[in-house]
């Protein structure tokens, strides 16, 4: 079976952390999430489909036109398991959700399409 996890960070956790820590801050907690994930990703990998995407800025479409709209995603991985309980094993010990305040995933299953 495969699963789509979205990392999301509350608009407001971001804005606070950006207003309150200085760049060279955010720099060096970048660089320790971000080697604290790579880590995390090592152990897992086998679990993973293909490499995950960062995910920015929106841009919401509709019929009236496209508007700007500040978000809370922050990144996508694709996961192969067997059951969602077996891909909630796997985070259980994400360094995103253990280490940015607020911060939470959505775990959802890919449905089979029947094509």
């Amino acid at each position: 079976m495969k699963f789509v996890a979205i990392y999301r960070v509350p608009v407001e956790t971001m804005k606070g952390w950006m207003e309150s820590t200085t760049p060279e801050e955010r720099a060096a907690q970048g660089k320790e999430l971000g080697a604290q994930m790579m880590a995390w990703t090592e152990k897992h990998k086998a679990s993973f489909v293909g490499e995950g995407l960062p995910l920015g800025k929106n841009t919401r479409v509709t019929k009236e036109g496209a508007t700007p709209l500040p978000n809370d995603l922050n990144y996508l991985q694709v996961i192969e398991a067997e059951s969602k309980e077996a891909v909630i094993e796997i985070f259980k010990d994400n360094p995103h959700i253990a280490t940015i305040p607020d911060s939470y995933l959505d775990i959802m299953e890919v449905p089979h399409m029947g094509m």
